[in-house]
C-alpha cells in the first residue's frame, strides 16, 4: 500500500502560523547554500524547519502541523524513495521503516552532504517513538544506523528537535538509545512489573542531558517497557 507521506512543497506563507505556534522568537541558520535551518531562538524544544531558497521556489520540509489547513496537503506520494530536484539540488527522499512512526522519511540533499532526519533524531533529547501509530525502537535504531552509514564527518545533520547535528551527536544518540534499552532489558528479564521498572528509575544516568518536557526519563523508561513486553 502506498504511504503516504508529506515531502517537500509547503509554500512560505506557513511560516505565519510558524510564529505562533512554534516559539516565542525563531532564528535562521544557513548550514549550506540554500538550505536553511529554522528553529525556536529561545531554546524550545519544537520541531526543527528546513527551507528551501533559490530560483525554482521557496519549500519547507516539516511544516508546521495545522500549516495543512492553508491548502498544503501533499501532491507527490511515494512507496519507498523518490528524488526532487529543485533550486539546483537533488533532494533524494526514503522511507524508513516503524521508526517514530510508521510513516517517516528522511531526505538526503546530494552533493551538499546535508540530512535531514526528521523525527528520527533528537539531538540530546529522548526520542519519541510513538508506538501506538507504528513506531518502534527496533525501526527507530536501524534508521539511525542508517543515516549514520550514509554519513561522514563532515555530513550536516538536521535533527527533528534539538541543535543541528554531526555524525558524531547521532552516534551519541544511537548509543545512549541502545544502552538504555538494555538497562530496562536487564530488569524485564529479572520479571520486574513496569511500576518496579520505573521506581528502579534504571535510566537516572542519562536523565540531566535527555530529559524534556514532552519525553520525560519516567515516559521514556515506559515507552521501552512496553515495547520490550508487547510481544
Amino acid at each position: 500500500m502506498t504511504r503516504f507521506l508529506t515531502a517537500l512543497i509547503m509554500l512560505l506563507g506557513a511560516l505565519t502560523v510558524l510564529a505562533q505556534d512554534f516559539a516565542t522568537t525563531v532564528k535562521s541558520t544557513e548550514v549550506a547554500p540554500g538550505i536553511l535551518l529554522i528553529e525556536g531562538a529561545d531554546g524550545f524544544a519544537g520541531g526543527n524547519i528546513t527551507l528551501l531558497t533559490g530560483e525554482d521556489r521557496i519549500a519547507l520540509i516539516d511544516n508546521p502541523a495545522d500549516a495543512g489547513s492553508i491548502g498544503g496537503l501533499p501532491i507527490v506520494t511515494f512507496d519507498d524513495a523518490v528524488t526532487f530536484h529543485i533550486n539546483g539540488l537533488d533532494a533524494h527522499v526514503f522511507h524508513v521503516e516503524q521508526a517514530h512512526t510508521d510513516g517517516d522519511a528522511v531526505i538526503e540533499f546530494q552533493g551538499a552532504n546535508v540530512l535531514h532526519a526528521g523525527d528520527v533524531f533528537f539531538n540530546f533529547l529522548f526520542p519519541f517513538i510513538d508506538l501506538d501509530n507504528g513506531g518502534s525502537v527496533a525501526g527507530f535504531i536501524a534508521a539511525q544506523q542508517k543515516i549514520i552509514a550514509m554519513s561522514d564527518d563532515e555530513t550536516i545533520i538536521i535533527p527533528g528537535h534539538g541543535p543541528l547535528a554531526s555524525k558524531s551527536d547521532l552516534q551519541t544518540a544511537l548509543d545512549v538509545l541502545i544502552d538504555c534499552e538494555a538497562r530496562v532489558t536487564a530488569l524485564v528479564d529479572d520479571g520486574k512489573t513496569a511500576e518496579e521498572v520505573v521506581a528502579a528509575n534504571p535510566l537516572a544516568d542519562y536523565h540531566d542531558t535527555w530529559n524534556w518536557s514532552f519525553i520525560t526519563t519516567e515516559r521514556m523508561t515506559q515507552t521501552l517497557y512496553r515495547s520490550l513486553t508487547s510481544n
